[in-house]
């Protein structure tokens, strides 16, 4: 890696959970990556305003309010109005396994449920990145 990946992790809607976000978080800052965590109650359009402004390669959500039929596909259509599709959407909570399929079709990333592990997630991320920046040269 030429330069540490850019990652958001935000916590969208009205869940007042966020341990596993600010575990995540650390995981990800442990592997040497710069994250931004905008904290609680965030809008889709704080939080892509926020990964643009940021200059973000990901963007990590986290949902356990059962709301991510919605919030997944907002802040992928904020993301592409500004012209960022190259931006990663990825995240987690308790997503059942046919909305996870649903939400990958529409362009949404690998998501994560509980009890996954944090390097699986760091794994993934540094995959996509090596990929992209493969493409990019």
């Amino acid at each position: 890696m030429t330069r540490p990946i850019r990652v958001l992790v935000a916590k969208p809607g009205l869940d007042g959970h966020d341990r596993g976000a600010k575990v995540v978080a650390a995981a990800l800052r442990d592997a040497g990556m710069e994250v931004i965590y905008t904290g609680l109650h965030q809008t889709p359009e704080m939080i892509a305003t926020a990964a643009v402004q940021e200059d973000v390669d990901v963007v990590g959500l986290s949902i356990l309010s059962g709301a991510h039929m919605t919030l997944f596909p907002r802040v992928r259509a904020l993301l592409l109005e500004a012209g960022r599709e190259d931006i990663l959407l990825t995240g987690g909570g308790i997503i059942p396994k046919e909305d996870m399929d649903a939400l990958n079709a529409q362009g949404i990333a690998r998501l994560f449920g509980p009890g996954t592990s944090t390097q699986d997630l760091v794994d993934y991320i540094r995959t996509w990145f090596a990929a992209r920046e493969q493409q990019i040269s």
